[in-house]
């Protein structure tokens, strides 16, 4: 069964996660079918953490910064983000059974 966390528009992925702040480090970690977790090293201060998250999600997916639009959960832990057209998927992504489009 393919979790609902993700899911493809067109060549663009929308996905849900839910932010653990001032982790250790930057990971993809556990999900559920309404999100996967995301753990990163920035505080949850001034949007620092919507920054870093984007950052850590455009490297993962190869994207521009600009390429990944926060469509809700701006000032929440559980977001929803639009990728536009990854060049990549990350393990977490892949694993669960994402087809890649291209």
């Amino acid at each position: 069964m393919i979790p609902v966390f993700f899911k493809w528009q067109g060549n663009d992925l929308i996905i849900s996660v839910r932010v653990q702040p001032r982790a250790a480090n930057d990971a993809f970690a556990e999900y559920n079918d309404e999100y996967i977790k995301v753990r990163i090293t920035a505080p949850p201060i001034n949007g620092k953490a919507n920054a870093h998250l984007i950052a850590f999600l455009s490297k993962a997916f190869k994207v521009a910064k600009s390429g990944i639009l926060l469509l809700s959960g701006e000032t929440g832990r559980n977001k929803r983000l639009l990728i536009q057209q990854p060049k990549a998927l990350p393990e977490a992504i892949a694993q669960h059974g994402a087809p890649f489009n291209t």
